[in-house]
């Protein structure tokens, strides 16, 4: 099991270093000017240059991937032009919101998606129509999604805050804010977590051992979360880890739905003013994370069904 860690880590930190490196890439080719977007169009030739000497900008773009690498390893991810402070002390204030974002998100969806693939295999006419429902979900938008639930719950119905984000010194008051953004996210994914948790069930229903339990009289509920639930959640914990990403990226873009101060206004913001550190670090960030989700499901597999770590 350690063997199987190990190298599961090791991949990770090689996918990390070749997304860096893409995202480094990808923002040389990126339109506009930085030091055009700070000084403007009027600004002389002498402060144009003296900015990009400041930035770095005029050094060849091989001496500064590898000055970015070198400050990677130091956890230094470079200094903002837009606010002109540390970029990973810029990410660090943002990036709590965003993470409660995603957990509540992905808290929510698991607590709609597996309940309803339980009921929709203990009742045929349930199960037609949490289908159907699921693949309208599945088919709308996120941002839409959030949309529809601000004017019902916020705008026509006053039962949650329409946007904002008060601080976490009154917890309560933030999970109320937090409530419709999250509920965006967890319906916008439950229906693919309950499509594939169905899925599973009915494979893991067929089984022998299944047949076995139902034989001795055991009561179909229990079947279903002694024998049929863990078994059936393998498949599950693989989706997880790419629904973590999902998740995280829907996040920032119901983070401007919603108006919350987390790391997609902060994205934004690094892309108008053509922030090359910010935006490198972001993106960094954010790939850091989507790699965590799905080490961490492979991790989990792996104690669940001990088989794959000597596969």
């Amino acid at each position: 099991m350690a063997a199987y860690a190990l190298r599961r880590l090791l991949l990770a930190l090689a996918t990390l270093w070749l997304a860096g490196s893409l995202v480094f890439l990808f923002l040389l080719l990126l339109p506009g000017d930085p030091v055009q977007a700070i000084l403007g169009l009027e600004a002389s030739p002498e402060a144009r240059a003296a900015l990009e000497r400041s930035l770095g900008l005029d050094r060849p773009p091989l001496e500064r991937y590898l000055a970015w690498l070198w400050g990677l390893l130091q956890l230094d991810l470079g200094e903002s032009i837009r606010y002109a402070k540390p970029v990973l002390a810029l990410i660090l204030e943002r990036l709590p919101l965003t993470l409660a974002l995603t957990a509540l998100g992905l808290l929510g969806a698991l607590s709609l998606a597996l309940p309803l693939a339980l009921l929709a295999l203990r009742h045929r006419a349930l199960d037609l129509l949490l289908g159907g429902l699921m693949a309208l979900l599945q088919s709308l938008p996120t941002f839409f999604l959030g949309v529809v639930l601000l004017y019902a719950l916020a705008v026509h119905l006053p039962l949650f805050p329409a946007g904002g984000f008060p601080g976490w010194d009154r917890p309560l008051e933030a999970l109320r804010h937090l409530f419709l953004p999250a509920l965006t996210l967890a319906l916008a994914r439950a229906a693919i977590l309950f499509r594939m948790a169905r899925a599973s069930l009915l494979e893991v229903m067929g089984q022998d051992y299944i047949r076995t339990a139902r034989a001795k009289g055991v009561p179909e509920g229990w079947v279903l979360l002694k024998h049929a639930l863990r078994p059936a959640s393998l498949p599950l914990v693989t989706v997880l880890g790419l629904e973590g990403g999902f998740l995280l990226t829907g996040a920032v873009i119901v983070e401007a739905v919603f108006a919350l101060p987390g790391m997609g206004s902060l994205a934004l913001t690094a892309l108008e003013a053509r922030d090359y550190p910010l935006l490198q670090g972001l993106v960094l960030v954010l790939s850091a994370l989507i790699v965590a989700f799905n080490l961490a499901a492979d991790l989990l597999y792996s104690l669940l069904d001990p088989r794959v770590a000597y596969a």
